[in-house]
């Protein structure tokens, strides 16, 4: 440790970023800020959904059945049991989505179920979630940059992914 020009205590062992680490770090932090806005504000004013609804929708649609117990969506969904419950009961009113009791012989697990309904409403709203995707990020980079921050994203999201079990159980969602 060491003391700084203001008599504070400081760390020496700080890996802090570079100029350009810190460049490059603030506008992820941007990208952040503005692209899950800007597609949920595509999907409200559209279909009357929000992003994370659209993704359960979707993972149901490729689900055997389109049939998921709610453990499994909600990870598919990248969200919370207790928001994954919120969502269902929102989709269940719409008609888009049914919850049951799983047919699992001494199990307590409950299952989504994706309507008729919910599959064409997906299928209704996916051209345009589509299209804003494309807008705001496809058609923005070039085929390289696009390959390269899906390679980055999906380091990020291991190393994240990687702290989830700890994270769940501190705070009791798994």
């Amino acid at each position: 440790m060491s003391t700084d020009t203001r008599g504070s205590t400081t760390v020496d062992t700080v890996p802090w970023l570079s100029s350009a680490q810190q460049r490059d770090w603030r506008a992820l932090v941007a990208l952040f800020m503005t692209l899950p806005p800007a597609l949920d504000a595509q999907l409200k004013r559209d279909a009357g959904l929000n992003s994370f609804e659209y993704h359960v929708l979707a993972a149901l649609s490729e689900a055997p059945d389109r049939t998921l117990v709610l453990s499994s969506l909600a990870e598919l969904a990248q969200g919370s049991l207790s928001r994954l419950s919120h969502a269902i009961t929102r989709l269940e009113r719409a008609g888009w989505v049914q919850r049951r009791s799983c047919a699992d012989p001494g199990a307590r697990r409950t299952e989504a179920r994706l309507t008729d309904a919910g599959f064409a409403k997906l299928e209704e709203t996916a051209p345009g979630h589509v299209r804003e995707a494309r807008r705001l990020v496809v058609d923005v980079l070039t085929p390289e940059q696009l390959a390269a921050l899906g390679d980055a994203a999906r380091a990020i999201t291991s190393a994240t992914l990687a702290d989830a079990p700890e994270m769940c159980r501190k705070a009791g969602e798994c």
